[in-house]
């Protein structure tokens, strides 16, 4: 639930926040509300960066792949957690430090990671329904 708060910010930070949400076709105060968040987040997490459209934002390693992709990987290798995070950076050439951020900021954020990793999982399933829907079509 949104609550009304006032804030005083400098005309030059008015301006560019209503130019920004005019250019991403928001209002200022969605965007300020996504800035505030973001921002915590990046600070909370030094290293993890936020991407995609303003209606898909996702958190990512600021040199690497999107958070829920390191977490989906994971949890596809056997073994303890640190087994997993060797495996992973051995296999991705992503350091531990980094792997390690990532699975922090996800236990964090634990339900926007699994709605994310379901998802995919869910739009993988109907690619290979339609790949083998195609094929029975064909044969």
């Amino acid at each position: 639930m949104a609550a009304s708060t006032s804030f005083r910010i400098s005309d030059d930070a008015r301006t560019r926040l209503a130019s920004r949400a005019a250019r991403e076709g928001m209002t200022a105060t969605a965007l300020l509300d996504q800035l505030i968040i973001e921002g915590t987040g990046q600070l909370d997490y030094p290293g993890i960066i936020f991407r995609g459209p303003a209606h898909d934002r996702r958190a990512a390693l600021a040199a690497g792949p999107d958070v829920w992709e390191v977490v989906a990987r994971l949890q596809e290798l056997e073994g303890g957690e640190e087994h997993r995070i060797s495996l992973l950076a051995a296999e991705s050439d992503l350091h531990p430090r980094l792997i390690r951020l990532a699975l922090d900021y996800a236990a964090e954020h634990a339900g926007e990671i699994r709605e994310r990793i379901g998802n995919n999982r869910d739009m993988a399933e109907r690619s290979r329904r339609m790949a083998r829907q195609r094929e029975s079509l064909l044969a």
